[in-house]
């Protein structure tokens, strides 16, 4: 049989039932690839496998995955699949270590043994540990401060080792703070416990939590909350199906940021939720969480400029905008609750 071009064959997506994993498949689909999503469920979802064949399948099970690459035979990797959770990171760091890392090996060992030569890795900026930067560039020092960004960080290490050994080039996307959700409405954030601000702040809105916990309101920022760099999960899935472009043209294994390049401070995304929702957020000043930078913001200019892209969202408004609409259809959410979401009107806009 002859054998397909690239943009024919299947893709492998490990974690492709997960958050950003099910969201990039979603951009394979559109751009002429077949996912082939590749999760073990443990916090993905099967209901947000749409656009390919799930295999329900761990990293960690050799022959699972061998199978996965003889039977479907991909022309690339994407890998999303890993533990994410930097607080639990640090109370687990055997299984933090075992998954991301020791899962990545047999994933690299499965590609070289199936002549699959080319993978896309969702990396982080946790690699940066702490920073005194107001705006983080590619060659800052790589100095992870916890066990889930040192096992990222060891990844990237690996994937650099193998393109030098096996010819298995990689682009390791560092992601800055992924938000929102896909605008059509058929995916979403869904995890548990959930962690991330935006969908904690709107989750208060809707009244399925009674407040927003701020950690940290004596930071040196103009209002006293940290800084981070917020990106439309849509922005990262079409930034992977730009690097899977960018590695079919022969482009060599390197790492880059994701980001948009403009920082929001917790405040800013609770006012942002208030004007989108037409509710006020009830919070709950705390302490600092420890190893918190005050900033954390990624300068995208050189993933801009290699892999041809652009985000999409630059208005912080509208990336809280899609992650509320989705979570009033959610099923989730009591029909009462989700006819008062889609009833609220917004509140004016204030400065």
């Amino acid at each position: 049989m002859e054998e397909r071009e690239l943009n024919e064959k299947p893709i492998l997506v490990t974690g492709g039932a997960g958050y950003i994993g099910s969201h990039a498949c979603k951009a394979l689909s559109l751009a002429g690839y077949e996912p082939v999503s590749y999760d073990n469920l443990s916090r993905g979802h099967a209901h947000a496998v749409k656009w390919g064949p799930l295999i329900q399948g761990d990293i960690l099970n050799k022959d699972t995955l061998n199978r996965a690459f003889e039977r479907h035979r991909p022309g690339a990797v994407l890998h999303f699949a890993a533990l994410a959770y930097v607080g639990e990171s640090v109370e687990e760091p055997i299984s933090y270590y075992r998954n991301n890392f020791c899962g990545a090996l047999n994933l690299s060992e499965a590609m070289r043994n199936h002549h699959c030569n080319r993978i896309v890795f969702s990396s982080t900026c946790a690699v940066y540990g702490l920073s005194n930067r107001q705006m983080i560039t590619e060659d800052h020092a790589l100095a992870p401060i916890n066990p889930y960004g040192q096992s990222k960080f060891m990844v990237e290490r690996l994937l650099q080792d193998c393109d030098r050994a096996y010819g298995i080039r990689s682009v390791s996307l560092r992601y800055f703070n992924a938000a929102g959700a896909d605008p059509d409405g058929d995916l979403g954030e869904e995890h548990e416990p959930e962690t991330h601000i935006v969908p904690l702040a709107l989750q208060v809105a809707a009244g399925v939590e009674d407040e927003l916990e701020i950690y940290g309101t004596d930071y040196s920022t103009p209002d006293g909350t940290a800084i981070r760099d917020y990106i439309h999960v849509m922005d990262l899935a079409d930034a992977h199906v730009a690097a899977l472009n960018y590695l079919e043209g022969g482009g060599a294994t390197l790492a880059l940021n994701l980001g948009v390049g403009r920082g929001f401070s917790v405040r800013e995304i609770i006012d942002s939720a208030e004007r989108v929702t037409g509710r006020k957020i009830k919070v709950r000043e705390t302490t600092r969480r420890p190893g918190d930078p005050p900033f954390l913001v990624g300068n995208p200019a050189r993933a801009r400029s290699v892999l041809q892209w652009q985000p999409r969202y630059q208005d912080l408004d509208e990336i809280i905008r899609t992650a509320w609409e989705r979570l009033c259809k959610s099923a989730n959410i009591s029909t009462e609750t989700n006819e008062a979401c889609m009833e609220a009107e917004p509140s004016d806009e204030r400065n």
